[in-house]
């Protein structure tokens, strides 16, 4: 069964608004052309224009007040961890610096999950990490091993706020992630701090989790900026 249906008018609307928003072709507060000229340029319906028009106000791209022209809203100061999500489907429209900025993010909330991961579920963790020690040295095998080691100390850590924040760049994390494994020297790196987190695991340290956390973070950045 093929489940990658083809997108909607209104979401094929919505995709294309964003473009636009994204290459400056509709700038931060500037305003959108009347409802009718919008919905001729973009080759559907005044209904389709208005849900897709109604999506993007709600994630914090657009501004719509009855009477007024549409406005385009600075997304990076008003948006919401919608517009994250939607973003980092457009990687060829992103700024340079929004995966070290991604990765600065990780780098200050990785440590706190760990250390409530590792305190409040460490046999679960022993028994993941454990089998992380013989990870096929390849780009892909290390991607999925450490996005799920992520996503799983999210989930140990007790706080779904964490869970939530880190799915909203998934699809760029993969893809990222492959380009940052493709280095040997990082696959090492990572295989590393997998042997230090499983040692705080079995000593149920998670104290000392947080550091070693919070030090290869830190390192993975500056990595990060080199691949």
């Amino acid at each position: 069964m093929d489940w990658n249906a083809p997108l909607k008018p209104a979401e094929l609307t919505e995709t294309r608004l964003i473009e636009a928003i994204l290459d400056g072709h509709f700038p931060v507060n500037g305003h959108l052309p009347g409802e009718r000229a919008l919905a001729e340029q973009l080759g559907v319906t005044r209904p389709t224009l208005r849900e897709a028009l109604q999506r993007l106000a709600r994630d914090g791209w657009l501004e719509i007040n009855h009477g007024k022209p549409t406005r385009v809203r600075d997304f990076w100061k008003e948006g919401n961890l919608n517009v994250l999500a939607t973003m980092v489907q457009f990687q060829d429209q992103l700024p340079e610096n929004f995966v070290s900025n991604l990765l600065t993010i990780r780098q200050l909330m990785a440590p706190t999950y760990t250390h409530q991961a590792i305190k409040n579920h460490p046999n679960q963790i022993v028994d993941l990490i454990t089998s992380y020690l013989e990870i096929p040295d390849d780009p892909e095998a290390f991607t999925s091993a450490d996005w799920n080691l992520h996503q799983k100390l999210t989930i140990f850590s007790g706080n779904p706020i964490f869970t939530l924040i880190l799915n909203g760049f998934a699809q760029l994390y993969i893809v990222m992630g492959h380009r940052y494994f493709a280095q040997p020297s990082n696959r090492e790196h990572s295989r590393s701090f997998y042997r230090s987190l499983l040692d705080c695991a079995q000593n149920r340290d998670g104290q000392a989790a947080e550091e070693i956390t919070r030090k290869v973070m830190t390192e993975s950045i500056k990595h990060w900026q080199h691949s």
